[in-house]
């Protein structure tokens, strides 16, 4: 079983508030764009794109934005914009590891607004290699309803899969994430859905080798307001960091 993460909880949670926002139909679509030039824009022959759109119709982004953000992908509006996937890494307050993924059409841009992130809630956006070395890269598989979890683990380990974690999904409903190396992920979902099992969403996601509980209110505090930062920027996909929460410090936050 994976370590059980309050602060991976509270990041489920913002996320299906995120949701609703509009900006977050731009970052999907975009992420559609690069799925698209990279792979071909053919779904079933296309993984990345497959779980892109997957993840874009889970959040509600309407089918006309998805088939536009295809044919953009695959050059059948013009050229598209051209995004790069860069990675970028830095420490937040207390010197807590925060890695970035970003897909941008404008490099300058893009370290000029997480450095002024970073900056203004006690942190700083470091080099490239600083904090990378504590994160691993995974395959995830969420799914609702794993059930008899001896036949989700048999089921799991036909797919590739290292181990899994129970959690809660929208409103209480019962749910796993299923880890497995990068390379599996395509196995894996193919062996859960062969299975029966109602996927969620399948995606990479960089992962902390150790954590560290954070117990200062203040700290905490800060550290929210920077991954809030950062999230909110256009270019940026995603933000991990290698913090976990205490008890104590999440009843001050939500009081």
């Amino acid at each position: 079983m994976a370590g059980h993460s309050k602060w991976a909880n509270i990041k489920r949670q913002k996320a299906r508030v995120d949701a609703v926002k509009g900006k977050v139909f731009a970052k999907m679509s975009r992420e559609i764009i690069v799925s698209a030039r990279i792979g071909g824009p053919d779904p079933a022959g296309n993984f990345q794109l497959r779980t892109a759109i997957d993840k874009a119709k889970a959040a509600g982004v309407p089918n006309d934005n998805i088939d536009r953000a295809i044919a953009k992908g695959a050059g059948q509006l013009g050229a598209d914009d051209s995004y790069e996937s860069i990675r970028y890494e830095g420490y937040g307050p207390g010197g807590v590891a925060v890695l970035i993924e970003a897909l941008t059409d404008n490099r300058n841009r893009t370290a000029a607004d997480l450095r002024a992130a970073f900056s203004k809630r006690n942190g700083n956006l470091g080099e490239t290699g600083c904090v990378g070395w504590m994160f691993d890269q995974k395959g995830v598989v969420t799914i609702a309803e794993p059930g008899n979890e001896e036949t989700l683990l048999e089921a799991a380990m036909e797919g590739g899969a290292e181990t899994y974690e129970l959690i809660d999904l929208d409103e209480g409903t019962p749910g796993a994430e299923v880890f497995c190396a990068p390379a599996d992920l395509e196995p894996l979902d193919t062996a859960l859905k062969s299975h029966g099992y109602a996927v969620q969403q399948s995606e990479l996601r960089w992962m902390p080798s150790n954590t560290v509980v954070v117990t200062d209110p203040d700290q905490a505090r800060l550290l929210m307001k920077l991954m809030d930062a950062l999230e909110d920027l256009d270019d940026v996909q995603s933000v991990t960091a290698n913090f976990d929460l205490d008890e104590a410090v999440i009843a001050d936050l939500v009081a």
